[in-house]
């Protein structure tokens, strides 16, 4: 799932093609909810990415104030199946 500031009509046309829940309008309050980082010059929420377990631990994460070091959904989908793959063993 992902969530964005921008509003329900922006949010709509870019959640068509996803597959996936896309939250919109989220506040500095939602924000603080799920670990995320509010960019309190900019007063938005800045990329925040985490991998999170079926408990809700989060296990790996990701903060960014610009396009670099952002997860690539390839990458982060191969550290999935490793982790799947490694609690499968154990």
């Amino acid at each position: 799932m992902a969530g964005t500031v921008d509003s329900e009509e922006d949010t709509l046309k870019l959640a068509e093609p996803l597959g996936f829940p896309l939250a919109y309008g989220m506040t500095r309050n939602d924000a603080d909810l799920v670990g995320a980082w509010w960019d309190e010059r900019r007063n938005h929420i800045q990329p925040s990415e985490f991998v999170v377990n079926q408990r809700g631990k989060v296990l790996m994460s990701t903060y960014s104030n610009s396009p670099i070091g952002r997860m690539d959904p390839e990458e982060a989908l191969s550290l999935v199946r490793f982790l799947n793959t490694q609690r499968q063993k154990n």
